[in-house]
């Protein structure tokens, strides 16, 4: 009985194996006749290569189709005819995607599939067909990229970028055409690839391709920005010095130079800055944010000198940083972060008179009181210099937290409680999550 049951079992087994492989050459069929259909008129049969990749698509999901050379060749020629009339619609603008089968980035997964159709290849014409589609996919790799990088889809544009190159190693070394024959192209078609994986934050593949673009010395300035930043969280001064070498070998290259600035601020480098941030103004004067930028740098000399007890240099630093954030809002006079700023300025000298007449608190001489009140009229004076730029920078934007605080500051200080008490409940609404719908002060 049971040798009866095993032979049953058996039998029908095999007979589920054999039904699953005419499953499999059926949708072979089908998909090879829809994808014929389709290229024979493009136009008006549209549907069958939705046909033939649901039908592929099938035939792939089973471990008898990821077994076939011949499937993986079928599906590596109907992805690629995808990402064929992909291209046709982005830059011909002939078709619609509508119209097209559902595929997250058919030009990588048709050079996959031909990759998997050479490793299976047994027959010459079977590994030369994979060949030939791989020369196809290349193409087609290096359009699909380019549209995702434009989409900023770049994780995308990086697979078929590097997929570009991989190509070519396989056709090189199996001496076919590649479109990266000439050197030049070869050395562009890395670049792009680092590219992509630096802005998809993939740093590993983004410092592969620009270590060896910056030891062949590939004439780009984005190598040296790029270097630096894959390097500045190991070693940010190690990682400094590609941005010297690279302004040695472009010292007229905007993008470098905005890099040191970058640098430079992060670092507290306050009197490189000054060059740097005028050479940036020369460069682009109408460029508001380096104004304020500037104003700040000085902002920031002025505090140090006052700190440090050199009037003469303080009042000079506090003199170029009005300049600067004046010229910022003359520029743009709704460029909210210089009239905040210039508020700001107002503002913290008033505060460092402050600390001064506190110092002076105890005491009780003629002499003593006498600096108190002097100094005491000097802050008020300054606050009224203040309150009007923060009224301003509050009526552009009613959410930001120095500006409330600042105002409810200043109210307190007027003894204007009930003003004081708004911007109280104002800060506290975006303090809490909320926003203030509108601003208290109008334009």
């Amino acid at each position: 009985m049971k040798k009866m049951f095993f032979l049953a079992l058996s039998l029908l087994l095999i007979s589920s194996g054999l039904m699953a492989q005419e499953d499999i050459k059926k949708d072979l069929g089908t998909a090879k006749k829809a994808l014929a259909a389709f290229t024979l008129d493009q136009a008006n049969n549209k549907p069958k290569l939705t046909e033939a990749k649901e039908a592929i698509d099938r035939v792939m999901n089973t471990d008898a189709g990821k077994a076939s050379g011949a499937a993986w060749q079928m599906k590596g020629e109907i992805y690629n005819e995808i990402a064929s009339q992909i291209i046709q619609v982005r830059q011909l603008n002939f078709g619609t995607m509508d119209a097209l089968p559902k595929a997250d980035n058919p030009a990588a997964d048709a050079f996959v599939a031909f990759k998997k159709a050479m490793e299976m290849a047994v027959k010459s014409f079977e590994k030369k067909d994979a060949l030939k589609g791989v020369q196809l996919a290349q193409s087609n790799l290096s359009n699909m990229g380019i549209f995702q990088y434009e989409d900023q889809e770049y994780a995308k544009a990086y697979e078929c970028f590097k997929d570009v190159i991989e190509a070519h190693d396989i056709l090189k070394a199996n001496a076919e055409k590649s479109s990266l024959d000439v050197e030049a192209d070869y050395q562009n078609q890395m670049y792009i690839s680092g590219l992509a994986a630096l802005n998809a934050a993939m740093k590993p593949e983004a410092k592969m391709f620009f270590e060896k673009l910056y030891a062949m010395k590939f004439d780009k300035p984005v190598v040296y920005e790029a270097m630096y930043q894959l390097k500045a969280d190991e070693d940010i001064n190690e990682a400094y010095k590609f941005l010297e070498e690279g302004r040695k070998r472009y010292p007229e290259d905007v993008s470098i130079l905005f890099a040191l600035i970058n640098h430079n601020l992060k670092t507290g480098k306050l009197d490189e800055l000054l060059t740097e941030l005028k050479e940036a103004i020369a460069k682009e004067p109408d460029n508001v944010s380096l104004y304020s930028v500037l104003g700040n740098v000085y902002d920031q000399l002025y505090q140090k000198s006052d700190e440090a007890g050199d009037k003469a240099k303080s009042e000079e630093y506090f003199n170029e940083a009005l300049n600067y954030y004046g010229k910022a809002t003359e520029k743009d006079p709704k460029y909210v972060d210089a009239i905040y700023s210039i508020g700001a300025l107002y503002y913290n000298r008033a505060a460092l008179l402050t600390k001064q007449m506190n110092a002076l608190s105890d005491d009780y001489s003629k002499e003593g009181l006498k600096k108190y009140e002097e100094l005491k009229t000097r802050i008020f004076a300054e606050f009224d210099k203040a309150l009007p730029y923060f009224q301003r920078a509050e009526a552009l934007d009613p959410n930001d937290v120095n500006t409330l605080i600042a105002l409810k500051e200043i109210f307190a200080r007027e003894n204007k409680l009930d003003i004081s008490s708004e911007f109280k409940t104002r800060l506290e609404t975006v303090q809490n999550g909320g926003k203030n719908a509108t601003p208290y002060f109008k334009n």
